[in-house]
């Protein structure tokens, strides 16, 4: 059996904590969790500039406001940064953080995989 790599938490006193690097894969996880934010991603990252939120909601089958929440979840993981330009909005990948969720998601699905037993065989631990 291989060991397996578990990254998730400090135990300080008796409350658990969890490291940088968890709340990084939570952060990116949430902004990749859904279809919209998905096709934005992968639209800008195919793209040599920016592009205006105008267009993205002419593309996409959701409303400005959705879009803009969409957009928002997106800025807030740090993946896509955002250009005003009164009236208009533009946005592009933010490609340090690209490069950094790219690496951080990579190296957690590398040292989480799964191991080679089933559920069946897993024993349950109680707490007390």
């Amino acid at each position: 059996m291989r060991n397996i790599k578990i990254k998730i938490l400090i135990i300080m006193s008796d409350k658990l904590e969890f490291t940088q690097e968890v709340q990084e894969i939570a952060r990116f996880s949430k902004a990749l969790s859904h279809p919209v934010r998905v096709y934005i991603l992968q639209k800008l990252s195919k793209m040599d500039s920016c592009c205006y939120s105008g267009d993205l909601v002419e593309e996409l089958p959701v409303g400005r406001s959705t879009l803009s929440q969409h957009l928002k979840e997106l800025k807030y993981a740090g993946l896509i940064q955002g250009e005003i330009n009164p009236p208009y909005i533009k946005y592009c990948i933010n490609r340090e953080n690209w490069d950094n969720a790219k690496k951080v998601l990579e190296d957690f699905l590398n040292d989480n995989q799964s191991a080679d037993f089933s559920c069946d065989n897993v024993k349950t631990i109680v707490h007390t």
